[in-house]
């Protein structure tokens, strides 16, 4: 090979690619045997196929140049602007499990539920980082099977959906047709300031007034946009319990009930999953305009092989959502930690995503304002969208 530039001649001579063969799966054979040592002393330290794939990804074009250039350092002087990976940082994080980039790797392991904090940021709202992420919580066995319902307060308050006149321009309609598909798989995740004596934000769950009512208020504000809604109250909870499943097997329950409603209606085409989180009220609230929202926050499922796809249709709405109603959008984070969903029937349409509605202390005020908010830039975004498809869809004039 000759290098253009100096017009020097740079030589890999076949002794030259053994010894960086031989370099390569001697550092392998170091990093697992560093990890059986670390496995043995502290079993946690597993080496997970996941932790692999990840310290894999290191592996990349310029740590292999720099192998080679250990061996004929031509490569290294033609290269000048080389910067050399840090390989105590791979061999560490590839045989630990830990990435000393990321503390949450190690603290993971130490501190009790630190691993709702699991994730990755992929569009930051503002204000929005690593210590504040979505959290979601399991209710306790009682409250899950309604043994234990809170009293009800501050009910009269809560304002039914209106059916007021569209907002779209004139004839802006999918008339008989329903194309968005709002539903809940966690359908009795509830407000605190509504039930009574509760202030534990793990005991917000109750049967009747929940995350079921800001769907209906959606549904009403989209309609009021020309787009045709359907809201699914199926009780989710109820099906776990006659099932005998477990809280964590929720999402298995709202699948088989998607799935139908896809099998009956083939004009849907946009599947929203509400939910609230379990953060508190200063991570979960904006003023805009002298009036305050609900944050929205928007969860991707990271095990989808297709997430991107998903996460491209959330990424729309929330630069909308930035532009009308800035700080609304906590932003878009994918979920992918070991043990969990992470795919969230996400995986059953491009046009499916997951919504965080606030947080266990919004009320209904603040909730409402955030699904117009939200009815308002999906309006826009689904009109756009349906002009795009007209026009593909014209027949072009012959000549």
């Amino acid at each position: 090979m000759r290098d253009k530039s100096t017009g020097t001649f740079i030589l890999l001579k076949g002794t030259s690619v053994l010894k960086v063969a031989a370099s390569l799966l001697l550092f392998m054979a170091f990093i697992f045997s560093i990890s059986g040592i670390l496995t043995s002393l502290k079993p946690q330290y597993r080496l997970s196929s996941s932790s692999v794939n990840q310290a894999a990804t290191n592996i990349n074009g310029e740590l292999l140049y720099q192998l080679m250039g250990w061996e004929n350092h031509q490569f290294l002087t033609v290269k000048h602007n080389f910067e050399v990976p840090t390989l105590t940082n791979l061999v560490f994080k590839l045989s630990s499990n830990i990435n000393l980039d990321d503390p949450r790797s190690l603290l993971g392991r130490e501190l009790p539920g630190f691993f709702q904090f699991d994730g990755k940021i992929l569009v930051a709202g503002e204000g929005t980082n690593y210590t504040n992420m979505p959290i979601e919580s399991s209710p306790p066995v009682e409250i899950m099977k309604a043994e234990q319902e809170a009293a009800l307060q501050n009910v009269d308050s809560i304002e039914e959906p209106s059916n007021g006149n569209s907002s779209s321009p004139p004839g802006q309609t999918t008339g008989n047709r329903k194309v968005v598909y709002l539903y809940f798989t966690h359908n009795r995740e509830s407000y605190l300031p509504y039930l009574k004596g509760v202030t534990d934000s793990d005991n917000a769950y109750h049967s009747q007034i929940n995350v079921t009512k800001v769907g209906e208020h959606l549904k009403s504000s989209l309609e009021n946009r020309g787009i045709g809604t359907f809201v699914d109250k199926t009780d989710i909870n109820a099906n776990l319990n006659k099932k005998g499943w477990k809280f964590w097997r929720s999402y298995d329950e709202s699948r088989t009930v998607v799935q139908a409603a896809m099998a009956s209606n083939r004009d849907l085409h946009y599947f929203i999953d509400i939910h609230r989180d379990s953060q508190r009220k200063d991570k979960t609230t904006v003023s805009i305009n002298g009036k305050s929202y609900a944050k929205l926050a928007f969860i991707i499922g990271g095990k989808n092989p297709n997430y991107e796809k998903n996460a491209k249709f959330a990424t729309e709405l929330h630069n909308l959502l930035e532009k009308k109603y800035k700080g609304l959008s906590r932003g878009i984070i994918i979920k992918n930690e070991p043990g969990s969903n992470s795919i969230y029937n996400q995986n059953l349409s491009d046009n499916a995503i997951l919504i965080e509605f606030g947080g266990v202390d919004n009320n209904f005020d603040e909730l409402n304002r955030s699904a117009d908010a939200l009815a308002d830039v999906f309006s826009e975004y689904f009109w756009q969208a349906e002009k795009v498809n007209q026009h593909s869809n014209q027949p072009t004039d012959k000549q």
